[in-house]
């Protein structure tokens, strides 16, 4: 059996490769924020936030698995705002979402990932850091019932107010009778 021993030539290779791929993916991640900011149409705000949010999310793992959670915190809440932004884009120029359901497919489905990346955060962040989070959790939830409330507004498992049973013809009232 040999060992295959590695040379310094691979070693600098690959530490050069890290170090600019790293800040090309932040360069990446600034652009794509900008472009969304500038964005006016709620469709293409909306199919920007996929991208923009895939690596907002990457952004928050990296910082996790660093352990800066000052850091993940921040970014998952950019990560909010951007998705509020997006929906009320969306609800500004196409309130009928059930008729035109392009923009809000994949802002639900992005908005899906977000709360489970947000959950996953969670498990392995202390004590301290987990209350923002949780109120981060919970506005994406309530964005996301929002979004599937607008896709779906007749969804059966709705409950609806039911009229009391009305009498059947022929039978005496419930009063009594003089």
């Amino acid at each position: 059996m040999t060992a295959r021993r590695t040379s310094l030539g691979e070693v600098y290779g690959l530490l050069v490769l890290l170090v600019f791929v790293t800040p090309a993916v932040a360069q990446s991640l600034a652009d794509l924020q900008a472009r969304f900011d500038r964005e006016v149409s709620g469709v293409q705000k909306a199919k920007l936030m996929t991208k923009l949010g895939e690596g907002e999310l990457e952004e928050a793992r990296r910082a996790g698995k660093a352990g800066d959670y000052n850091a993940v915190g921040m970014t998952l809440e950019k990560y909010r705002d951007n998705v509020r932004s997006a929906v009320d884009a969306l609800k500004k120029q196409h309130p009928d979402a059930e008729r035109q359901s392009n923009g809000y497919r994949q802002l639900e489905i992005q908005v899906r990932k977000g709360i489970r990346e947000v959950d996953e955060t969670l498990l392995v962040s202390p004590e301290d850091y987990k209350p923002p989070l949780q109120i981060v959790r919970q506005d994406l939830i309530g964005m996301d019932d929002e979004l599937l409330k607008m896709l779906f507004p007749r969804r059966p498992l709705e409950k609806r107010e039911t009229a009391p049973p009305t009498e059947k013809p022929g039978t005496p009232p419930t009063e009594k009778r003089r």
